[in-house]
C-alpha cells in the first residue's frame, strides 16, 4: 500500500481512539446530576449572601443621611434646607433641621466723649426648619440678642416663612423673610463676611438685618440668571427721627400695613466666583400716611462680589430718595452710602482686608453730615464654620461728636 494512502487511514483511527478516549472520561448522568444540584445549591447560598449585603447598605445609608453634615456653604448656612445639617423626623412627615449662628465682640474705642471698652455677646441664632414634602418647607430663625433682655437685649423673630415649589426653576414664599436687598441682609452669618462689625452702609442705609411680613417669588430667568420679587409690609419713619430708614423698620410687629412696599431684585452669576446683583424697592408713603409732608420713597442698590484666586472684591452702592418737604427740611430726602472692600488670602484658613465706608443719611441737604470709616483687618478660620477675627477703624464724620477710632476683636460660628 502506498504511503500517500496510509496517511489518511492513520489519521482517522487516531481520531476514533481520542473520541473513545473523551467519551470514556465524560461523567455519567448520575454525575452530572450531583454536578448540576450543587451548583444550584452554590446559586442559592451567593443570592442569600447578595441580599444580605443589600440590606446592610441601605440601612447604613439610613444612618448616615441621620447624622450627615454636609461641607460648608461659601458665605451663607441656609441657602437650601437641609444641604447644611443633618435631618431627624419629626411631626406627621418631613425632616426638621436645626442650626445657628452667633459672635461675641471686643471693641477698644476712642470717642470724644471718652474710651470705649465693651464686650458684648452681640447675637446668637437658631435657626429652624422642616421639610414637609420635596416641594414644600419652612425656614426660621430666632435671634438673641446683648444675651439679656433685661437691657439692650432682645429676642426676635427674624425669619418664619413657608416656601413652595412651582416648579424646578421658580418657588413662591410667604410669613416673615430678608428683603432681598444686598450683601449681608440674607447672609450674615459670621464666617461669611470680613470685619467684627457688620459694615455702616449696609447697617444704616439697607438698614441690615431688614425683615418684613409679606409674600414673594424668586427663581431663575435663565442660566446664571436670578430674580427676587416680593409685596411686604413697609417703612414707617418720620419728623422724629429725622426720616432715618434703619428706625423704620416694623420687625413685622403689629405692623401698619396701611401703604405696602413693594421689592425686586435681578442677579447674574453667570461666571464662576462673580455676582453682580440690583435691587429697587417702592413705597408710596414711609411714615404710613401720618406726615402730610412725606411722599414716595424709592430705594436703589447694586453691588459686585469677585472671587479669583486668592483675591477678592466687594463693592456696594445703595441710595434712597424720599419726596416730601417733610424729609427734605432735615436734609434726609436723599440718603445714600458705598464703600469697597479689596481682600486676599494668604492660605486657605488666614485672609486679610481692607475696606472704605462713606455714608450720609441726611444727603439732600448742604449740612456736613457724611461720614467716612477706614478698616483693615484679618480673619482666621481654623475650621470652615468658625472664625477669629480682628480690625482697625478710624473715622472720618463732618460736623459730628461720635467718631470712634480704636480696635475690634471677635469670634464667630455658624452650625
Amino acid at each position: 500500500m502506498k504511503l500517500s494512502m496510509l496517511t489518511p487511514i492513520s489519521v482517522t483511527l487516531a481520531a476514533l481512539v481520542g473520541a473513545q478516549a473523551q467519551a470514556a472520561d465524560m461523567p455519567s448522568r448520575e454525575e452530572m446530576w450531583r454536578i448540576i444540584q450543587r451548583q444550584q445549591h452554590e446559586i442559592e447560598t451567593l443570592k442569600r449572601q447578595q441580599q444580605s449585603t443589600e440590606e446592610k447598605v441601605e440601612a447604613t445609608g439610613e444612618v448616615l443621611d441621620s447624622l450627615q453634615t454636609a461641607a460648608p456653604a461659601s458665605g451663607t448656612v441656609y441657602t437650601e434646607l437641609g444641604a447644611k445639617h443633618g435631618p431627624f423626623e419629626h411631626g406627621k412627615a418631613g425632616k426638621t433641621v436645626v442650626g445657628g449662628y452667633g459672635e461675641l465682640h471686643y471693641n477698644n474705642l476712642d470717642t470724644d466723649s471718652g474710651n470705649k471698652k465693651e464686650i458684648d455677646f452681640h447675637r446668637a441664632i437658631l435657626f429652624l426648619g422642616h421639610q414637609f414634602s420635596d416641594d414644600i418647607r419652612f425656614f426660621s430663625e430666632i435671634e438673641y440678642e446683648h444675651a439679656d433682655t433685661s437691657a439692650n437685649g432682645a429676642v426676635e423673630l427674624e425669619q418664619a416663612y413657608l416656601e413652595f415649589d412651582l416648579n424646578d426653576r421658580h418657588s413662591a414664599r410667604a410669613g416673615l423673610f430678608l428683603v432681598p436687598v444686598g450683601f449681608l441682609n440674607e447672609t450674615h452669618e459670621p464666617p461669611g463676611f470680613y470685619g467684627v462689625e457688620r459694615n455702616p452702609v449696609e447697617t444704616n442705609i439697607i438698614p441690615t438685618t431688614w425683615w418684613v411680613g409679606g409674600a414673594a417669588l424668586k427663581g431663575e430667568l435663565a442660566p446664571g440668571w436670578g430674580y427676587d420679587l416680593a409685596v411686604h409690609e413697609g417703612l414707617d419713619t418720620g419728623a422724629a427721627s429725622n426720616y432715618a430708614v434703619r428706625s423704620g423698620r416694623q420687625k413685622t410687629s403689629e405692623a401698619d400695613a396701611s401703604d405696602l412696599a413693594a421689592t425686586g431684585r435681578i442677579k447674574w452669576t453667570g461666571i464662576a466666583g462673580v455676582e453682580v446683583a440690583a435691587s429697587v424697592q417702592y413705597q408710596q408713603d414711609v411714615t404710613q400716611g401720618q406726615d402730610a409732608g412725606a411722599g414716595n420713597a424709592w430705594l436703589y442698590e447694586a453691588h459686585t462680589d469677585i472671587r479669583r484666586g486668592r483675591f477678592g472684591l466687594r463693592a456696594l452702592y445703595a441710595l434712597w430718595d424720599l419726596d416730601g418737604s417733610g424729609p427734605a427740611s432735615v436734609g434726609a430726602d436723599e440718603q445714600k452710602g458705598f464703600y469697597i472692600e479689596p481682600s486676599f488670602k494668604v492660605t486657605p484658613k488666614l485672609g486679610l482686608f481692607a475696606r472704605y465706608n462713606q455714608w450720609d443719611n441726611r444727603a439732600g441737604n448742604g449740612s456736613d453730615s457724611e461720614k467716612k470709616e477706614y478698616q483693615i483687618g484679618l480673619s482666621y478660620w481654623p475650621h470652615p464654620d468658625v472664625v477669629l477675627k480682628a480690625d482697625y477703624q478710624t473715622q472720618d464724620n463732618e460736623n459730628s461728636s461720635t467718631e470712634e477710632d480704636g480696635f475690634n476683636l471677635g469670634v464667630g460660628y455658624q452650625f
